[in-house]
């Protein structure tokens, strides 16, 4: 059996960090970061150039018809480069028609999704720490949707909502329609906006595929956010090598002193055995429906958790700077925490895993 990557894999993820070298260096990271938008119409424009928008969409409709690996091996990479967007939520949504659309639903809003075209994105959360399809409130009655959904991603410029509702179904509804409105909210991670959608009558399109939809394309958004979080923190450990060895003191570059060598090591240590979770719950999803939701879990918890205390090392072995706001290692910190958060808490999947596993 064969446990590295295909060439054509290989060949993704070189393109992907073509692309987010070029058209998100350092500098234009900063000032995306500072105006606080999270959102760059050329970088989007680029990312849908190459097909990441479509990457998991069947080809009739204009996309790659690739897998959920292929899909978390890219969110890799964007987290490696913390390119800002709303990659998440676009994917998610796209995820949500494919997997659990109507025939005449795909027809409509995949080509636009595929393309880059059409923004979508995946309302599911509700108040603080709501993520699972059980506990949604919003009612969906008469085709029109009442409530609201919280830590929306791109609520502000999306033009597609996919709506999580009670009983675990999902249902789309458009960002122009009457009865939708949108308030940006204030988070953390600013290469990702956040907004608090209210639905008060509007309509909404149910999608068929029902609560197995719902837990489908919330187990996928868990795997992506784990791989967005191990890129981020393979990347904030190669910047805080580079550091090191460039920092002086007593005539000496730090990276020489034994304590910060045993802190490095034990960092790549911590954060390459995520590698395997990640593959192995992505492969699940693709082929091996019963381990999904665990393997989904296991990955959501321990990486974005491990990927949080590796940023947190980064920082302070950065020193004083490291902890200013002139220092890029804010950014990876930040975003590690959004992928710690977003979905549920590492707290919040262990106890899932253990009632996953009869416990």
């Amino acid at each position: 059996m064969h446990f590295g990557l295909t060439e054509e894999q290989d060949l993704l993820q070189n393109t992907v960090r073509d692309f987010a070298a070029s058209e998100v260096p350092a500098a234009r990271l900063r000032e995306i970061f500072e105006e606080g938008s999270g959102y760059d119409d050329s970088i989007w424009r680029a990312a849908s150039e190459i097909g990441v928008t479509g990457l998991f969409v069947p080809e009739r409709y204009g996309g790659v018809d690739l897998s959920l690996l292929d899909l978390a091996l890219v969110f890799e990479c964007l987290g490696e480069y913390a390119v800002p967007g709303p990659f998440l939520g676009h994917s998610l949504a796209t995820l949500a028609l494919v997997t659990g659309g109507s025939d005449a639903q795909r027809e409509r809003w995949l080509p636009g999704l595929a393309s880059g075209e059409i923004i979508g994105s995946f309302a599911i959360a509700e108040g603080d720490a709501i993520w699972d399809p059980e506990d949604w409130a919003l009612r969906i009655e008469g085709g029109v949707a009442s409530g609201a959904k919280d830590f929306v991603e791109h609520a502000t410029g999306a033009k597609l909502f996919v709506v999580g509702a009670s009983d675990g179904q999902l249902a789309l509804v458009e960002a122009d329609a009457d009865g939708v409105s949108v308030t940006a909210t204030e988070g953390l991670d600013r290469t990702r906006s956040l907004g608090r959608v209210s639905f008060d009558g509007a309509a909404a399109d149910v999608l068929p595929g029902g609560p197995a939809a719902a837990d489908a394309v919330a187990d996928a958004g868990r795997i992506l956010l784990a791989a967005d979080a191990f890129g981020g923190a393979w990347k904030l450990i190669r910047a805080t090598v580079e550091y090191t060895l460039t920092r002086v003191q007593y005539g000496t570059p730090v990276a020489q002193f034994q304590g910060v060598k045993h802190q490095l090591a034990n960092l790549a240590a911590e954060a390459e055995p995520m590698r395997g979770l990640i593959w192995y719950a992505a492969h699940a999803f693709d082929h091996i429906e019963k381990e999904r939701a665990h393997s989904a879990a296991v990955a959501k918890s321990h990486i974005t958790d491990g990927a949080v205390d590796i940023a947190r090392a980064c920082v302070e072995l950065h020193g004083g700077i490291g902890f200013t706001w002139e220092c890029d290692v804010q950014f990876w910190l930040k975003r590690a925490l959004f992928d710690r958060t977003w979905l549920g808490s590492p707290a919040w999947h262990r106890r899932r895993i253990a009632n996953l596993g009869g416990l």
